[in-house]
Formats: C-alpha cells, structure tokens, sequence
C-alpha cells in the first residue's frame, strides 16, 4: 500500500512563495495522475493542481498563472510551487495519487496566507 508524505507547509506573507512536496512510498503505480487538493476552514475539498504520468496539468481557475506542478517519477515524488500567495490561499494542502484502484490522500499540510 503506497503511503503519501507532503512537507513545505507553512505561514506566510500574502505575495510570497512556497514549494511543497509530496514522496510516495512504494513507488507511483503505473499511469497514476498525481496533484494537490486543499481544504480552507468551513469548506469542501477542492482540487488544485493535477498532472498526469504523460505530464498533462490542470489547475483550478484561481491559482492559474501563480501554481506549478511537476513531478520526478523515477523518485516518486512531485511538487507545487505557489507564487503571489493570497490569504484565500489558506488551506490544509493535500497531496493526492490517483490510480484505476482509486485515490490515495496524504495527512496534509497546513498552508497559512497572511495579509
């Protein structure tokens, strides 16, 4: 069973960056999509940043033009890098692996924006 670990959370300024980065044990399965989902105080899981193992991306709307997603198969692990945080930012962050067996989550990190 493949474990999710995400590190780079954090507090910050509204206007600064972040990187955060996901390592799955076990290796990515075959053809497995990875990405970012968050979830703010109140509200409902939202995707942020998707990749496929072709390297096909999809963001939401809202961090279009300051996310960036990328991933290293042969390590396993794969990475968001944010930029011109806004407050609405703020969420727990979690890094997602989705595979034709379903979706495996990490625990998460908490992303703070500070205005």
């Amino acid at each position: 069973q493949v474990q999710l670990v995400e590190s780079g959370g954090g507090s910050v300024q509204a206007g600064e960056s972040l990187r955060l980065s996901c390592a799955v044990s076990g290796g990515y399965p075959s053809g497995s999509a990875v990405g970012w989902f968050r979830q703010a105080a109140g509200k409902g899981r939202e995707m942020v940043a998707l990749i496929t193992s072709a390297g096909t991306t999809n963001y939401r709307d809202s961090v279009k033009g300051r996310a960036t997603i990328s991933r290293d198969s042969a390590k396993s692990t794969h990475w968001l890098q944010m930029t011109s945080l806004k407050p609405e930012d703020t969420a727990v962050y979690y890094c997602y692996l989705g595979t034709i067996q379903g979706p495996s989550w990490g625990p998460g990190t908490q992303v703070t924006v500070s205005s």
